[in-house]
């Protein structure tokens, strides 16, 4: 295998006002994309009513429909940010998943509904890997931790607002005795909200394409040209298989942070309504304000954290806060389920909240840190291909399968949302830890890299073998769960 061409020239930054603009853009985008992502999650009852399903039906919408779409389109897409225009692509898929948000309001039946969720994933694949790679290139390196951590608390300030927006729709919707729209005609209330929450996203795509594509760091190129060409998948494929103690230890340990999340994401309002008496209403202003302040606090803090440990010497800082994170986590998630009062389930989740958030900046930061500049979006979607498809394809289901299959009452989801995060945080606890010795090894990897040094050729027929039948599978195994 060819060595890379060291003949490239560094381009220059731009002036770091301008990227944080565009990171206050990136920011809104990440919003919108997890407000259309929860939305289901306060109006889980009301649904169920109209589509007539169970709680783990319910979860596949909220879970796999959306998941496993998202990362099957998330690798060809990362590729693509690789050697694109990515400010394009974001805002194609911006358009894309609004509209497939506000279509989720004219459904009224299981299977479109899910169809139109899967639409919303494959939109939403677009975004993180063309994102993660323009911050790269937008930040000095010490800076990058910091910057995708910024971006990233649109995981918490989107699912908070979702909360929020949704318990404000609900309480207004409610109050009227016959709900229409132009178009459509008469529609429930939670319908309402899907259709008011999409369209936002719609208007601003005009925004996101007013941004300007910055240079791409590391290889010539001139400031006229918007598109690169793409690295040989032989090459990416070699590069991981170097790498993938590091790929495996990263990628799993990270996805069962996302796994305890977004159990919790999905049924902590469930839980406040049918164990403590909450109203939808009530349960979305509590939850929403948590989540919008605690996660963005904690995700913030996890990026200035890892800079911190960065500047002191740790090169796997980004490992090491995310270890920090799933350990504290891990009494937390065993201690709000179990009180009394929903006082105190609201001060533990503040704190259970903020942990969680600590993991969702530098897991992306750590991949861009150990990778060259044009492998970033491709192995990032494989990144996200794990941490989505374990975290938000199985961790709200697991949550429903334990209430349904375990104990047969959906009054004991708390019983169900301890398990599920106690045993995940555990597990992202230990594997975290065992890599971040790896991740040290990887970065000498990069260097090696950068130096010249060829590294070893895996085959690209089989690689693509191994991932084509992996996808196939899953894809049968959702299409029986959800349409079977």
């Amino acid at each position: 295998m060819q060595a890379p061409d060291n003949s490239a020239q560094q381009a220059a930054y731009p002036k770091e006002s301008y990227s944080w603009l565009v990171i206050a853009i990136l920011l809104v985008v990440y919003t919108f994309a997890f407000m259309d992502r929860q939305i289901l999650n306060l109006m889980v009852d009301p649904i169920k009513v109209s589509l007539q399903v169970t709680d783990t039906q319910i979860s596949y919408l909220s879970g796999l429909a959306f998941a496993v779409f998202y990362t099957f389109f998330g690798i060809p897409l990362g590729r693509l940010a690789d050697s694109s225009r990515r400010v394009g692509i974001i805002a194609a898929g911006l358009a894309l998943w609004s509209f497939f948000t506000m279509l989720c309001g004219t459904l009224t039946r299981y299977g479109w509904f899910a169809l139109a969720r899967m639409g919303v994933g494959v939109g939403e694949a677009s975004l993180s890997p063309a994102a993660y790679s323009l911050i790269t290139d937008l930040f000095r390196p010490s800076r990058v931790a910091l910057a995708i951590s910024v971006y990233s608390a649109g995981i918490y300030l989107g699912s908070g607002l979702s909360n929020i927006f949704s318990a404000m729709i609900i309480g207004w919707a409610e109050g009227i005795e016959h709900l229409s729209l132009p178009l459509i005609g008469p529609v429930q209330p939670w319908q309402f909200v899907f259709i008011a929450l999409g369209f936002p996203g719609l208007l601003f795509t005009l925004v996101v394409l007013m941004l300007k594509e910055p240079l791409r760091q590391g290889f010539r190129v001139n400031e006229s040209e918007q598109t690169v060409r793409s690295v040989p998948l032989l090459q990416v494929f070699s590069y991981i298989g170097r790498n993938w103690q590091t790929v495996f230890y990263h990628n799993i340990g990270f996805g069962f942070c996302a796994f305890a999340a977004y159990g919790a994401a999905a049924w902590i309002p469930s839980f406040l309504i049918r164990v403590h008496g909450s109203t939808a209403v009530e349960a979305g202003f509590y939850l929403g304000t948590i989540t919008a302040l605690f996660g963005t606090m904690g995700i913030v803090f996890g990026g200035w954290l890892a800079s911190r440990l960065a500047e002191k010497g740790y090169e796997d800082a980004n490992m090491r806060v995310g270890f920090i994170a799933a350990l504290a986590h891990v009494p937390l998630v065993v201690i709000y389920p179990l009180l009394p009062s929903i006082v105190g389930v609201l001060v533990v989740l503040c704190a259970a909240i903020f942990t969680t958030a600590m993991c969702f900046g530098v897991a992306p930061a750590a991949i861009q840190q150990m990778l060259p500049n044009r492998m970033r979006g491709q192995i990032s979607s494989v990144y996200l291909f794990f941490v989505n498809l374990i975290g938000l394809g199985v961790g709200p289901s697991a949550v429903a399968w334990i209430t349904d299959y375990g104990y047969h009452d959906p009054k004991q989801v708390g019983m169900s949302l301890m398990w599920a995060g106690a045993v995940s945080s555990v597990l992202a606890t230990v594997l975290l830890y065992l890599g971040m010795k790896h991740f040290r090894s990887s970065m000498a990897n990069l260097r090696s890299w950068q130096a010249g040094v060829e590294i070893q050729s895996y085959s690209n027929r089989t690689m693509v073998s191994v991932l084509g039948s992996m996808f196939v599978g899953i894809l049968m195994t959702v299409g029986w769960l959800i349409f079977g």
